[in-house]
């Protein structure tokens, strides 16, 4: 029986992870089950519940990644929009799907009112949310085996994005995450001392 990671042993294992190819070692549904399970249960400020995620797979992975090459290639000389272009088709594009996260601030403003005390760290809040649910995907999946990235071409993609899907006015990109399997090892990381990030009063 094979032995099933710590969360620790998980949070550990997490990389950003650049080489991916279009396939992946577990069903959509398995995908899909991940992505119900963090924005079910990762909290949130006031259980306010802020988080939207969109899952593209197939075909409109690929849609997303054209508009992240359409927009930068109106922005950016020739010589660096080839470069960008390079990026995307081999390490974004090339995957099996991508997850876009996203904040509702709606919610965010009616919090606002309701709480005027509080009004100026709603949006703080609200991505601090965001963040928990990032990571907490992330690390779901590299836990079935597939590799991902955390990017944020926003907010030059997010009326486009939010035109060709057709979704609400109100839910604000805070990050794309393209994901498959990995096909390469990801670089080595370095940890600065731990001494100067962390501090213990007993």
């Amino acid at each position: 029986m094979i032995r099933q990671r710590t969360f620790a042993e998980a949070l550990e294992h997490r990389r950003s992870y650049y080489s991916i190819s279009n396939d992946s070692p577990v069903q959509d549904e398995e995908i899909v089950h991940i992505i119900r399970t963090a924005v079910k249960h990762v909290p949130s400020a006031f259980n306010s519940q802020t988080t939207r995620v969109v899952l593209l797979l197939g075909d409109e992975h690929q849609k997303l990644w054209r508009i992240v090459k359409d927009q930068l290639e109106e922005r950016l000389s020739e010589e660096r929009y080839r470069q960008s272009e390079k990026k995307i088709d081999t390490s974004f594009s090339c995957g099996y799907g991508t997850i876009l996260f996203f904040e509702d601030h709606s919610i965010v403003e009616e919090l606002q009112k309701a709480f005027p005390t509080y009004q100026d760290n709603f949006p703080t809040w609200s991505q601090h949310t965001s963040a928990m649910h990032q990571l907490a995907i992330w690390t779901m999946l590299e836990d079935k085996g597939l590799g991902a990235s955390l990017q944020h071409y926003n907010p030059l993609i997010d009326e486009e994005v939010r035109n060709t899907w057709k979704l609400p006015e109100s839910w604000q990109l805070v990050a794309q995450m393209p994901f498959g399997t990995p096909v390469a090892e990801p670089g080595e990381k370095e940890f600065n001392d731990l001494s100067e990030r962390i501090k213990i009063f007993t």
